[in-house]
């Protein structure tokens, strides 16, 4: 039997962007997806401090008011993921998969989730870390914390049959993490559990871009693509 040709991802690490400029750069990606003029792509990087609420809106889990936004610093964007309330900031990797999903790989809606979930389980597993799902939630857990929060938008093409998806993963890597934004809201709307981080449960230090890195090859190959990451999608377009 003849090996099956791995699709091609255009991969990138941008060390810091704003939300705003994020979400544009994912909307713009997803038409020129759908349209056949870019391959699909994943965006990782990180954001400045900020507060983004999905469509399963509960204003009230966010717990500090417009003025204490303003004195933190922390941008509030209400946004077309599913989902709740959660924080976006430094010390956490965030990825954008801008996938094409037609039926051809048979990966359906619910399967990428669980692909998603895979991926940062994957790569948990390397440093001796037991990730692990909870049936009611979607995320990555370690115990009774979550370490990777997950949502996402399913956008219907318009050429053709199938989405292109957007929006994607929170990833916590720096130790402390918990102790910034996390503790403005109620996160995801789970008051049951908390949240930790890649250095909290190593007890390591790690470097964002090589933690990027260390995700890319479980990432293409649970999805089943190939890419090479580069530095900044804004200089690699």
């Amino acid at each position: 039997m003849g090996l099956t040709l791995r699709k091609l991802l255009d991969i990138s690490y941008t060390p810091l962007m704003d939300y705003g400029e994020a979400w544009d750069l994912q909307k713009k990606l997803v038409t020129q997806i759908d349209l056949g003029e870019q391959q699909e792509s994943l965006l990782l990087l990180q954001h400045p401090p900020t507060y983004t609420m999905g469509v399963q809106k509960h204003p009230e889990h966010l717990l500090l008011s417009k003025e204490q936004l303003k004195e933190r610093g922390i941008s509030l964007f209400e946004i077309d993921r599913g989902g709740d309330i959660t924080y976006h900031g430094p010390g956490q990797l965030v990825g954008y998969p801008l996938l094409l999903l037609d039926g051809q790989g048979g990966l359906d809606l619910h399967g990428y989730l669980r692909n998603l979930e895979q991926v940062i389980i994957n790569y948990l597993a390397t440093y001796g870390v037991v990730g692990s799902r909870k049936p009611e939630y979607t995320g990555v857990w370690v115990g009774e914390y979550k370490i990777c929060a997950i949502g996402v938008k399913f956008n219907r093409c318009r050429q053709s049959r199938g989405f292109v998806t957007s929006h994607g993963f929170a990833f916590n890597v720096t130790a402390g993490i918990q102790n910034e934004g996390f503790q403005g809201i109620i996160p995801c709307g789970i008051q049951d559990f908390g949240v930790t981080s890649l250095e909290d449960c190593t007890k390591e230090k790690f470097e964002m871009k090589k933690v990027a890195e260390g995700i890319v090859p479980y990432f293409t190959e649970v999805f089943n693509y190939e890419g090479i990451l580069v530095d900044d999608i804004r200089e690699a377009r």
